[in-house]
């Protein structure tokens, strides 16, 4: 079984589906391939953040933003860059988004979430914008019956909400222009290998239940199909701490063969980024629930000990706990000010009286039986909790500075003189198992500024591109601000999709 097609498109996310709508778009011939049954992976499961410098929203929302001090911010943080990926970058983004919003199906506003890095350049409250809501009712049937549900639904085995928001506002908006234009959707098809011609890649090998199948394309294949964060032998090859149970990609996929099948055929890769981490918030059925925005509370590791600002950005705090093993897990130690609900974002959180019969959560009317239920030396916990509490009346945090970055007190709401900084004094208290999550890995095919991926020798490989988490990320091992992943997956999907196009004109 043949098919033909201008260009195929590996995977469904953010990046892949802004490639096969600017494609189909610009009259190329497009079909997306996707291994499940249903489209957008993580990036469904995302606020939908897209960190996309420079661009005419922020300048309408009338913020401080621009690709210079973008490029300042980047300089500052970013390590050893390259820098003519970095800059081609900087240089689409506004002219991407424009592209994307001359289209009636596609709409962006500012999102206020402050930047990761207190680093010139910075912008107060950040830079990153999101696709505007839209109404399931509004869409074709089609599209909302693709479109993944957000990510406390879709475990559950529910269908998704009446009005689409984040991350499935942006998988919806950008399938229906898709499909209004032509395009074709395949689902229920993964990809097993690459076609070639000569050099130069020509296609997709895939399986489908009546057997194998080959997806033929004229001008080029770009991948895009995330990283292999489910898979638990590259992840131990890579280096990638966590688990593939932890992780918050959809369940069974993410497994990497894209990746395989192009370093099968020579191209360069680098794991060096090795990924987007966050703290987990352990879940009964052995899962993990990305958390962030803590309001009060304190994290501990095995010995009772606080190791860091738990209202750091989520994956410099998720590196954190990857650097020793008696920090995973940890226990997140709160009291019931809140009702006895997590005092923070956890997506999804659970019920906490599941929690509390399966144990991944503890109570306890004072702090030393607290201490014995998870299992900590009582004397450190007792110690390392009064030891924050004077922190909470005094308003600074002596051991991490907890409270003292924008991004620390944007989530808060204490009422001292730190409003990040709140006590734990009402019983009873809880204790909340805690793991190391991750938004996907972040190593891949090396690629270069037009989003060609590359041979170990530097000289692209004709036909093939590559996007997203299955590409070696532009950022390296930083995470600069909300929307950094779906910003890059989006501008070097758009990048391969201008380059691909060209080649064959």
């Amino acid at each position: 079984m043949t098919d033909e097609y201008d260009v195929v498109v590996v995977g469904s996310g953010g990046g892949a589906l802004t490639g096969a709508f600017l494609a189909q778009k610009a009259g190329l011939a497009t079909v997306v391939v996707e291994k499940t049954a249903l489209l957008g992976g993580t990036s469904a499961y995302s606020g939908g953040a897209c960190w996309l410098p420079g661009s005419a929203v922020q300048q309408r929302a009338g913020i401080p933003d621009s690709t210079e001090s973008a490029r300042e911010y980047l300089g500052a943080i970013l390590v050893d860059p390259d820098a003519t990926a970095v800059e081609a970058f900087l240089t689409h983004a506004p002219e991407l988004v424009a592209e994307l919003e001359a289209d009636e199906a596609i709409d962006f506003e500012w999102l206020p979430f402050p930047e990761y890095y207190d680093a010139p350049g910075r912008v107060p409250l950040g830079r990153s914008i999101q696709p505007a809501n839209v109404k399931r009712g509004d869409l074709p049937e089609r599209v909302g019956r693709l479109v993944r549900p957000p990510v406390e639904r879709d475990r559950a085995g529910e269908g998704g909400r009446n009005t689409l928001s984040g991350g499935q506002a942006l998988i919806a908006r950008l399938l229906d222009g898709f499909l209004r234009d032509g395009g074709t959707v395949l689902t229920e098809l993964p990809v097993t290998g690459l076609v070639l011609d000569g050099d130069r890649v020509a296609g997709v090998a895939g399986m489908t239940p009546e057997g194998p199948k080959e997806i033929r394309a004229r001008r080029g294949v770009l991948v895009a199909a995330g990283g292999f964060e489910g898979n638990a032998d590259l992840r131990a090859e890579h280096g990638v701490p966590g688990d593939v149970a932890w992780t918050m990609a959809p369940s069974g996929t993410n497994t990497g063969e894209p990746i395989r099948a192009g370093a099968a055929i020579g191209a360069a890769t680098d794991y060096r980024g090795v990924g987007w981490f966050c703290p987990g918030l352990a879940q009964p059925d052995g899962g993990g629930s990305f958390t962030l925005g803590f309001r009060s509370g304190l994290m501990v590791d095995q010995r009772g000990r606080r190791y860091g600002n738990e209202a750091r950005p989520y994956d410099q705090f998720g590196r954190l706990m990857a650097e020793a093993p008696e920090r995973i897990p940890s226990w997140y130690v709160f009291d019931s000010r809140e009702g006895g609900r997590l005092p923070a974002i956890a997506m999804p959180e659970g019920d906490p009286a599941e929690h509390l019969a399966a144990g991944t959560w503890v109570r306890a009317d004072t702090l030393p039986e607290l201490a014995a239920a998870i299992g900590v030396p009582a004397e450190d916990l007792v110690a390392t909790v009064e030891r924050f509490n004077g922190f909470c009346a005094s308003g600074v945090d002596e051991d991490f500075g907890r409270g003292d970055d924008e991004y620390d007190t944007f989530f808060a709401g204490g009422e001292g003189p730190n409003k990040a900084l709140t006590p734990v004094t009402q019983p009873p208290y809880y204790a909340a198992r805690f793991v190391l999550s991750d938004l996907g890995t972040k190593g891949g095919l090396v690629t270069d500024e037009r989003g060609r991926v590359l041979r170990e020798d530097g000289h692209p490989v004709p036909g093939l591109y590559a996007a997203g988490n299955s590409a070696a990320s532009v950022f390296g091992s930083v995470y600069p601000g909300p929307g950094a992943p779906l910003g890059s997956a989006m501008v070097f999907a758009s990048l391969a999709v201008r380059d691909l196009g060209a080649a064959g004109s």
